[in-house]
């Protein structure tokens, strides 16, 4: 799986889910300050699948009307620490292998997805 790692999500995460050999790119590495919309297209054409804090990624998600090989992956758990995040988001990914295509929003202790397409 091909994920963008938003700049909010946190370097423990970002390196717990590469040693989980996802293909994981991160915003603060390469494009530091991007807008949100410059973020989904990016994801859009490196056929990836945001992982981020940040709520507005799903109007735009939306909105835009991402392509079927993309996603968004909104966590919305209490940072207790870095390292619960990397805990939750490992987890969170292995559980389920469809992600693509969907908006989805993990918590605490459910995941709920809806579908991009428009058909």
């Amino acid at each position: 799986m091909r994920l963008l790692a938003n700049e909010n999500f946190p370097l423990d995460a970002v390196e717990a889910l590469r040693e989980a050999v996802y293909d994981i790119a991160w915003i603060r590495e390469d494009a530091r300050g991007a807008p949100d919309d410059k973020i989904l297209k990016r994801a859009q054409q490196e056929n990836r699948i945001v992982v981020t804090f940040d709520k507005d990624f799903g109007e735009l998600a939306f909105r835009s009307k991402l392509p079927a090989q993309s996603g968004v992956i909104l966590f919305r758990i209490t940072p207790k620490s870095s390292q619960h995040i990397a805990q939750v988001a490992v987890q969170a990914l292995a559980s389920r292998d469809n992600w693509v295509g969907h908006f989805s929003v993990v918590e605490e202790n459910r995941i709920r997805m809806t579908s991009l397409n428009r058909e």
